[in-house]
């Protein structure tokens, strides 16, 4: 059996800063996530995407980003089990909890933090009858690496952040993009519909609005898409690769039998330390849900700060916390710098 200090269940950029303020107090922090890498989102869904609003970079892939975390809690020497995900979880006598993995792996830990992100997610699809047949086959829901686009013929649908973020990406990789949304107004940042329209008034890309992909042909691949128009009946175009981004369909799987107070399948905290209504068990980044909460990593990051201090007087009940800066306590095997005022 496994044991730790903070058993993480989720491996994202705000699990992976958690093993880092963890290390600071000499907590030790464990790490059970579905996916086979470390990354969350960030790693197996948008590496290539970049990110705008992590202080102090002005640009980050998301790849990047994860790399930067895990180069930052190396020294810290965090356990992982991948590629297997959280079943059970029971309390035992002494307080601790022992969780049991999909694949039976069996961990305990007197602290459980949640970092699951969206949880358990699969895309969702458009009512295509023969999306399917087209699935790796031309048809992506999620873009890895936008090289795979260069050259080609892309087809985004959807209104949202995602669709528009890659539009505009795609827009100096691929040979032609056309952004296809059924409505004419968009759900993404001004900014992001601003850049696309700008581009289409460029002829840099397509835009059609109030229309829909209802139809894909090929043999064996994508070879074209048929698009239905509100006013204009139906029209077929060339396509070697069509991107529906309609946002992922989030459950919270075995977590939701775990005695948490959930609303909106979203885990209730305490805004003070990010606890649950269980003792022990804390939650932190996209899984919860508090009044005023914003779905952003660096809000996340803030997050894992403050529950790791309340994780160390959880586990420590009558030891005192002193904390200090990292300018001054330093980390070990790294040089610890004098700051300027303390």
């Amino acid at each position: 059996m496994i044991e730790t200090d903070i058993l993480v269940v989720g491996a994202g950029p705000c699990g992976l800063f958690t093993a880092f303020e963890a290390g600071l107090l000499k907590l030790r922090c464990h790490f059970v996530d579905s996916l086979p890498i470390p990354g969350g989102q960030c790693a197996e869904i948008y590496p290539k995407k970049p990110i705008y609003d992590i202080p102090g970079f002005p640009s980050v892939l998301a790849g990047e980003l994860i790399d930067n975390l895990m180069k930052q809690i190396e020294p810290f020497n965090p356990g992982f089990t991948l590629g297997e995900r959280a079943e059970s979880l029971e309390k035992q006598e002494d307080g601790a909890y022992i969780l049991t993995t999909s694949r039976g792996t069996k961990i305990k830990a007197p602290v459980i933090a949640i970092a699951a992100g969206l949880g358990c997610f699969e895309p969702r699809k458009p009512p295509i009858s023969n999306i399917v047949d087209f699935e790796d086959k031309g048809v992506d829901y999620i873009i890895r690496d936008p090289e795979k686009y260069r050259g080609q013929k892309v087809v985004v649908a959807g209104g949202g952040d995602s669709a528009l973020d890659w539009t505009i990406i795609l827009a100096d990789i691929a040979d032609e993009v056309t952004l296809v949304h059924r409505r004419t107004s968009f759900r993404g940042a001004l900014d992001s519909v601003e850049k696309v329209m700008d581009l289409a008034k460029a002829g840099k890309i397509n835009v059609i609005t109030e229309a829909q992909v209802v139809g894909l042909q090929g043999d064996g691949n994508l070879d074209s898409v048929t698009i239905k128009h509100k006013k204009d009946g139906e029209s077929a175009k060339k396509a070697d690769s069509f991107i529906p981004l309609f946002g992922l369909s989030p459950k919270l799987g075995p977590i939701a039998e775990w005695g948490l107070n959930i609303t909106k399948n979203a885990i209730e905290v305490d805004t003070f330390d990010y606890s649950t209504n269980v003792p022990g068990i804390y939650a932190i980044g996209d899984i919860n849900t508090y009044k005023g909460k914003l779905k952003l990593i660096l809000c996340g990051f803030h997050e894992a700060t403050l529950m790791v201090q309340s994780a160390f007087k959880h586990i420590y009940p009558d030891k005192k916390l002193s904390f200090k800066y990292t300018t001054v306590q330093g980390i070990e095997g790294l040089p610890a710098e004098t700051p300027a005022a303390v």
